[in-house]
């Protein structure tokens, strides 16, 4: 059974590099939060957004991260929603981005923590 000590050893070494890279990451959402115009918001940054939390709802789960791809997932898919509108208002981003600074806040401190406002085991 080498082969499975080898393949669940480099796993291991794959989810702490996740686990390492995920401040740097998270950064980039709080960069581009930070960045974000409510009552002009930028296409490209918009597109950024999108494609970090995309990234991180898709491979959180298979490094360990399960939580942390399921509320990535959910912010994500709030902000798809936004970006189909022709026009959104201030009020909506400035609410989206609230959920995001949930997110962030959360992932930094305990990502496989339980989410803000949920209960254990949800």
């Amino acid at each position: 059974m080498q082969v499975d000590a080898e393949f669940f050893e480099r796993l291991a070494e794959l989810n702490d590099r996740f686990g390492a890279a995920l401040p740097q990451t998270l950064g980039r959402l709080s960069a581009g939060r930070n960045a974000f115009d409510t009552a002009q918001p930028q296409r490209e940054l918009i597109e950024e957004l999108h494609a970090v939390l995309h990234t991180l709802a898709g491979s959180s789960a298979t490094f360990g991260f399960r939580a942390l791809g399921h509320h990535a997932r959910n912010i994500e898919q709030r902000l798809r929603v936004l970006m189909t509108f022709d026009a959104v208002a201030p009020e909506e981003w400035s609410a989206w981005l609230a959920e995001l600074d949930v997110f962030v806040d959360w992932a930094l401190a305990n990502p496989k923590g339980t989410y803000p406002n949920e209960e254990p085991g949800a």
